[in-house]
């Protein structure tokens, strides 16, 4: 599955691609940097069976997030994570875009569900996209988060 607008390519990255190493520094650099964590090689060992979406620009990586089958559940529920937009291009739609081929793919795979962890500066973003709250604020990665859904 591939979504063009304009200059921007949504895609599925194959694990091991230039792309998906690639994207490995645009999510250090937007979600782990600024609380001043780094990837260990166990955090990423369970990546080979997530799926990698992305959003390019021309031939830049831009966005990038992972979806897993969610764990105890059936193969209808995907967690969504790891979402990460280049800090130069936010603001563009190119997260809205991503979440919502991300949601056309999770359809593909016969999923009826999306389950998420939010950080709190991104509840709005996902609210807008119409993900509901699940449950109280939790800490996460030292940050509080929210457990957000959607139906598809």
């Amino acid at each position: 599955m591939m979504l063009h607008a304009a200059d921007l390519t949504c895609s599925l990255l194959e694990f091991g691609s230039r792309l998906q190493i690639a994207s490995l520094a645009l999510r250090d650099r937007v979600l782990r940097k600024p609380l001043g964590l780094s990837y260990h090689p166990d955090d990423l060992k369970v990546e080979s069976a997530e799926w990698h979406l992305a959003v390019r620009e021309g031939s830049v990586l831009r966005a990038v997030l992972l979806l897993r089958k969610a764990d105890g559940y059936s193969s209808e529920i995907l967690k969504m994570r790891q979402v990460a937009v280049d800090e130069h291009v936010q603001g563009r739609g190119l997260g809205s875009l991503l979440v919502r081929f991300a949601e056309d793919f999770a359809r593909e795979q016969g999923c009826r569900r999306i389950e998420l962890h939010a950080r709190k500066n991104a509840v709005p973003f996902y609210r807008k996209m119409g993900y509901q709250a699940e449950g109280d604020w939790f800490e996460e990665v030292g940050i509080p988060h929210l457990a957000m859904f959607h139906n598809l």
